[in-house]
């Protein structure tokens, strides 16, 4: 079978780096496009079979030369500013999240590509009480869901207009190797092989976790990805953990001695009580479900990190 040319953006990020890593061992001819001060750690080991473009998002001309180069048959928009608490700038979210999403699918509005996928985000629904479902109204309650969900009406318009396969993915919270040491496992994952005091919040904020291999199993059901053009999917377990449940049962997987100190981490204004995805679509279409329970997931995740320590000390 002929290897098909994927291009990917956001390649050097949590979700990014796993997908690209899954394309390699799956012989497709990858091409990533990152900033040109974007650290690659993630990809070091990988680098030399990788086809890398270094430009700004924002530089639409460079864009356009890179993917008319290229000529993918299939891309991956994974590039996103704002889903870290660190990262507030609006017009950052606006550029990156929006602007350079106009720019791709402009530069590639003229080749005949199979498959265009624009990574979401959860966080578009904004706060329900009920499994959330890829029809519900977009409620965004944060700037950077806003633009989200601003892209994924993008997408859809898009698609629409120009009769071209987009579809979004919907992730909830994904988790496991090469995951930024701020967010909340690799955090207590590090503290606990360090023997230090972990700092978390009061534990009853409420999320559906993800293993990443079972988010890059879907991300590769290309075929069946297409039947949902101009749509958006979700992909999560479909079951929701309190931040407690998730602290205790790393702890209790390691073993930590590691003292947990409830409430003395600052809660969000995004965090709720309720927030599970509806994976009905998902399962209908994609005949894609988890593979991974919780308890799974978070032992290889820990294993990972055993293994890689040395990655988040620099």
């Amino acid at each position: 079978m002929k290897r098909k040319t994927i291009l990917v953006t956001g390649a050097s990020g949590f979700i990014g780096a796993n997908l690209v890593r899954k394309l390699i061992e799956e012989r497709y001819i990858v091409h990533i496009i990152t900033r040109p001060a974007t650290d690659l750690w993630r990809l070091n080991e990988i680098k030399h079979r990788l086809n890398i473009y270094k430009t700004l998002y924002t530089d639409k001309d460079k864009i356009r030369k890179i993917v008319a180069k290229v000529a993918p048959v299939y891309i991956y928009h994974l590039a996103a500013y704002g889903n870290n608490h660190t990262q507030s700038d609006l017009y950052k979210m606006i550029d990156v999240n929006i602007i350079s999403l106009v720019h791709l699918l402009t530069a590639a509005k003229q080749i005949p590509y199979e498959l265009f996928v624009c990574l979401g985000s959860s966080s578009e629904y904004g706060f329900k009480s009920k499994p959330m479902r890829e029809n519900d109204l977009l409620e965004p309650a944060s700037f950077y869901a806003a633009t989200k969900a601003g892209a994924t009406h993008i997408c859809s318009v898009f698609a629409r207009l120009y009769s071209k396969p987009i579809v979004v993915i919907r992730p909830f919270s994904v988790y496991g190797p090469y995951e930024e040491k701020s967010r909340l496992i690799p955090a207590v994952i590090l503290s606990s092989l360090k023997n230090r005091a972990i700092p978390v919040t009061t534990g009853h904020e409420m999320r559906d976790f993800i293993y990443i291999k079972d988010l890059t199993d879907a991300l590769l059901k290309i075929n069946k990805l297409k039947k949902l053009s101009g749509k958006a999917i979700n992909i999560g377990s479909g079951k929701q953990y309190s931040t407690r449940e998730i602290v205790m049962t790393i702890h209790k997987l390691m073993q930590s001695k590691s003292i947990i100190n409830w409430g003395a981490y600052p809660s969000h204004s995004w965090d709720t009580s309720f927030w599970q995805a509806d994976t009905a679509l998902a399962k209908e279409i994609l005949d894609w479900k988890t593979r991974y329970s919780l308890k799974k997931g978070l032992s290889e995740t820990i294993g990972w990190f055993k293994k890689h320590e040395d990655y988040y000390d620099k």
